[in-house]
């Protein structure tokens, strides 16, 4: 059985009562082709200025041509209501007015001053309001007292009708440009995933290959290890880069679900992928580190890891152990990577980066409540280590 919701219900309701009200418009203008009142026309000008403006409130959205734009819905019934109005005056004949004329020139001003381009809003809602508030002229001031209520009771809807509208247009822009904003922030990050995670595995093809061409002439026979690391690192670098240009692709709410983040189970993966014949890597993950942390902070741990790892093959690739350590207690989470190099590197200076690394990497902790160190341990190597807060998600 088909639902119906609230919505579609309410919007059903309100064409219906705006039908009602064109209906006892044509009553009131007379069935039979005369008007009830005295001195009245023919009732076909009313029906077809009211056909106007159904037309343009009712036409489907998904059915309109392109040249329908919002400022012709609102220009044409409003113009045709005027015309009315001024041959009413021509000929000297008084035409009536009811409910279901008004209701289409002020749902015709909410479109205007809503939907309508900027530099057209204006001019679309005041023919709008000019067609409004010459409506009684049609009576050809025989209720003149009449046509003042009018006047007053017209400029109080107006005044509804157009707050409202300008309303709900201003938290469209603000949303659009939440929207943006958001979309900016993402691609930024994502600007940050391609550097943690590109980077760390082209430097690793760079540091392996020259490991390759020092072996190929003293240790050929294992050359095979190498080699196969250097294949492992270039197929992730190309992994991450399709994932990162498929973000970049997508321009749905979801993008972010699809961002190419880490967690405390690739942290192992990293460990084993950084490992060479000269440099051993340990991972040391104390039992009650659980995976019910929240995965903000399991990616951050992880981007700590990965770019101590590509530090360590930039400024430290004489390093002969590396120690990954995870522990936790009181609610927190540590995570460490501390080597025993002594900054000797072999790298081209073109391959060091920008020394931005850890400032974008402090921002990231700092970020989730978290405190980051970085800094010599004794008279041999280096250690990063991070703090985070770790409660249960």
């Amino acid at each position: 059985m088909k639902s119906f919701s609230s919505r579609g219900c309410a919007g059903g309701f309100a064409v219906g009562l705006l039908l009602a009200a064109c209906v006892v418009d044509v009553l009131y203008a007379g069935a039979d082709g005369t008007s009830v009142l005295p001195m009245a026309g023919p009732v076909w000008p009313t029906l077809a200025v009211l056909l106007v403006g159904l037309a343009a409130l009712l036409w489907p959205a998904g059915r309109r041509p392109e040249w329908l734009a919002p400022q012709v819905r609102t220009v044409a019934p409003a113009v045709a209501s005027i015309l009315y109005t001024a041959g009413s005056l021509l000929v000297a004949v008084g035409n009536p007015f009811g409910p279901g004329e008004v209701a289409i020139l002020l749902c015709l001003l909410f479109v205007a001053a809503r939907h309508c381009p900027p530099r057209w809003a204006w001019g679309c809602g005041a023919l709008d309001v000019a067609a409004l508030l010459l409506l009684p002229v049609r009576y050809l001031g025989s209720l003149d007292s009449t046509v003042l209520g009018f006047m007053v009771v017209g400029l109080v809807l107006i005044g509804l009708f157009a707050g409202l509208a300008v309303y709900l247009r201003t938290m469209d822009y603000r949303r659009a440009l939440a929207v943006s904003e958001t979309r900016r922030g993402e691609r930024v990050a994502i600007a940050a995933d391609l550097h943690d995670f590109v980077a760390h595995h082209v430097t690793g093809i760079l540091v392996q290959t020259q490991m390759a061409r020092m072996m190929a002439q003293t240790q050929p026979q294992e050359l095979d290890p190498v080699l196969g690391g250097i294949e492992h690192a270039a197929t992730e670098a190309l992994a991450s880069m399709r994932r990162t240009v498929g973000v970049l692709r997508d321009t749905g709410s979801e993008a972010a679900d699809h961002r190419p983040v880490g967690d405390l189970a690739g942290i192992a993966e990293l460990t084993d992928g950084f490992a060479s014949p000269v440099q051993q890597v340990t991972l040391r993950r104390d039992p009650a580190v659980s995976d019910d942390i929240p995965h903000e902070v399991q990616a951050a741990a992880f981007r700590v890891v990965q770019e101590a790892l590509t530090n360590i093959r930039r400024h430290a690739a004489d390093a002969t152990h590396i120690e990954v350590r995870l522990w936790g207690d009181a609610g927190r989470l540590a995570v460490s990577v501390a080597d025993d190099g002594r900054g000797g590197t072999q790298l081209p200076a073109a391959a060091h980066g920008g020394g931005f690394g850890l400032v974008g990497l402090k921002e990231r902790v700092t970020a989730l409540g978290g405190e980051l160190r970085a800094g010599p341990r004794g008279a041999v190597g280096w250690e990063v280590r991070a703090v985070f807060p770790a409660g249960k998600a």
